[in-house]
């Protein structure tokens, strides 16, 4: 058995706010250039020189890639043979995320009562965990802040069985238009079928960390994701919404399997400042 030290699992989620909310990784700045060259709009060529540009700037000088530093959204994987010396998992996270909010002066944007008593936490708290138990003696820690502009043009239906694959095209290319330049576009599109009502949300916000462009490893969920894809790019929304042939960098899916009776899709959009950042104890 491991034993893991509380002060070291704080340092290193402090480290993931911090580093999460200033570099854009790769995957996504690459996504973008090729975005760039790719771009017939002007307007929408513009807008991505300025995004990339951004990004190198927010590296280079360690400030946060868009002002919105975002919910605060954990993927957590802990190896079976680990143990934690003292406290428990959600305050000794919570407390890295306070401090990393902080330490790396990131804008707070939680409120302690999402109807009755919208009053700012102060420091981020608490985060949105996301806990799975793996093999081994490693704990794998996945940091994925999310905006709260693209956060809101989520969507769910509970999809008649009948409608298909046509309906879940139908739903996710028309879920992204209708959202239009509200989450940032160029966006990376997260797609959840099957599950449950809340397993087919989880999905679809998991999705967002594949790296870009990534196809899903089942060809025919490849294919489908090619085919939304196309038809999300076609649509003219482009770059922020001002027109053009970039709306999406990629559309990624994972699905699940479920009830006869059921057919969920859920869709989470991630702006064109698709940050993560992965750290392993």
């Amino acid at each position: 058995m491991r034993i893991i030290n509380k002060q070291k699992l704080i340092e290193t989620v402090r480290q993931c706010c911090i580093e999460g909310a200033t570099l854009l990784p790769e995957d996504v700045l690459q996504a973008m250039k090729n975005a760039e060259a790719e771009e017939q709009s002007a307007l929408g060529k513009s807008f991505l020189s300025q995004c990339i540009e951004n990004a190198v700037i927010a590296r280079n000088e360690s400030m946060p890639i868009c002002q919105d530093t975002g919910f605060a959204v954990f993927f957590i994987e802990i190896g079976q043979e680990v143990l934690l010396d003292e406290g428990t998992w959600d305050e000794v996270v919570n407390e890295g995320v306070r401090q990393g909010y902080t330490d790396g002066y990131l804008r707070k944007s939680i409120v302690r009562d999402p109807l009755f008593d919208r009053k700012n936490t102060r420091d981020n708290t608490p985060a949105v965990i996301h806990y799975s138990f793996v093999e081994g003696d490693k704990v794998r820690i996945v940091f994925a802040p999310k905006g709260g502009g693209s956060e809101n043009m989520s969507a769910i239906k509970m999809l008649k069985v009948s409608e298909g694959r046509q309906g879940i095209v139908d739903f996710v290319v028309n879920s992204v238009i209708n959202a239009g330049g509200n989450p940032c576009p160029p966006t990376i599109v997260g797609v959840g079928i099957g599950g449950t009502f809340e397993k087919c949300a989880f999905l679809a916000k998991k999705a967002l960390l594949r790296k870009v462009g990534e196809p899903n490893s089942d060809e025919r969920y490849a294919e489908l994701e090619r085919e939304i894809l196309e038809k999300i790019n076609a649509s003219g929304v482009g770059p922020q919404g001002l027109g053009g042939n970039t709306t999406a960098l990629a559309v990624h899916i994972e699905h699940h399997p479920c009830h006869i009776a059921s057919l969920p899709c859920a869709v989470n959009l991630n702006c064109h400042a698709a940050r993560h950042v992965e750290k392993e104890i």
